[in-house]
């Protein structure tokens, strides 16, 4: 080989080491790049086949798991019906409970506007009669006073978050609903002792008749002129004691539940009983409306009876004649 051609195969071999040198350390990209592909690949088959994926859903559908800590409920991590209970509350119960009370006052409102206070037909006497005892009104008065409080406690606590927090700030309602609860849960024990206290002492005056069934027919005097006969207590008044005497206990007894959660009660029972709680409050305000309505601005006459006690013989004969007839019969009424 001559020497021009020797240098020429070393200035080759010499390129062919230098390509190598420059290009040897890139294969470990190419490398890399490879393998990141199959890691990305391995990755996607894993998220497709995640077995924590199915652990999961084990625990959100209340299957029973180990804990080392040994009690109530503590088997179970994740409580999926309570995403149900807060759906329930948050969504139709809080809208349609809102649509109840205002179509309730809307109508009693049109029907004032239209049928405007029922009057005494005949004027005032001057003579009275006792209609309801010192001890029947501080009954009444009290448990009604109760049954305010707790209805507007109960709803701010309700409402809050939509309601009061845009008005009052996050720091104005968290004091506020503070004492709100606490109010509420104080408060409960003493009106459910005061409602069975008012069932038991009228319970005997309530029983549904023939006098009611035709009182019903004629709407209660409410349209039209005339007013039908009815004993000391109305059908109308009687079906607010049955809705008290029913929905009312109902209403206390689920309240009980949630008042006192260390019985030993599980949380789908806490669950259940608050949504009774709520459901009952709703219908029984909207009973308490028709009922504030026709004791003050709806009849004239009536508010006196419950302040005072005494109500005159001219309302008490176009109201409850036969009631006034039984007190003349036993010497009691003028």
């Amino acid at each position: 080989m001559t020497l021009s051609k020797r240098k020429k195969m070393m200035g080759l071999t010499g390129l062919i080491m230098l390509l190598a040198i420059v290009l040897l350390p890139m294969t470990g990209y190419i490398s890399t790049g490879f393998a990141d592909t199959e890691i990305k690949q391995v990755e996607i088959k894993v998220e497709k086949t995640n077995p924590r994926a199915d652990y999961w859903r084990a625990v959100r559908n209340n299957t029973a798991g180990y804990t080392a800590v040994k009690g109530r409920e503590t088997g179970e991590l994740i409580q999926g019906s309570g995403e149900v209970w807060r759906q329930l509350r948050n969504g139709p119960i809080a809208t349609y409970g809102s649509w109840l009370i205002g179509i309730t006052l809307a109508v009693l409102s049109l029907f004032y506007m239209w049928r405007g206070r029922v009057e005494l037909i005949h004027p005032r006497t001057g003579k009275t009669v006792e209609r309801w005892t010192l001890n029947e009104r501080r009954m009444h008065w009290i448990t009604a006073g109760l049954f305010i409080i707790l209805g507007i406690t109960g709803l701010s606590l309700l409402y809050g978050r939509m309601v009061l927090i845009p008005l009052f700030g996050h720091n104005g309602f968290s004091a506020y609903a503070a004492i709100a609860k606490w109010v509420h849960n104080i408060l409960g024990p003493v009106f459910m002792v005061a409602l069975l206290s008012m069932i038991v002492n009228w319970f005997s005056n309530n029983f549904i008749t023939k006098v009611d069934i035709q009182w019903f027919k004629e709407f209660g005097g409410m349209v039209g002129d005339n007013h039908p006969s009815a004993e000391k207590l109305n059908g109308g008044e009687k079906i607010w004691f049955w809705s008290l005497t029913t929905v009312g206990m109902l209403l206390c007894f689920s309240g009980l539940v949630l008042d006192f959660p260390n019985f030993d009660q599980q949380r789908e029972w806490l669950q259940l009983s608050h949504l009774i709680h709520v459901l009952t409050a709703f219908v029984l305000m909207s009973f308490a409306f028709g009922h504030i309505y026709i004791g003050t601005i709806g009849t004239e006459g009536a508010l006196e009876g419950m302040v005072t006690g005494q109500v005159d013989t001219a309302w008490a004969k176009q109201h409850h004649d036969l009631w006034l007839k039984k007190l003349e019969d036993e010497g009691k009424a003028p």
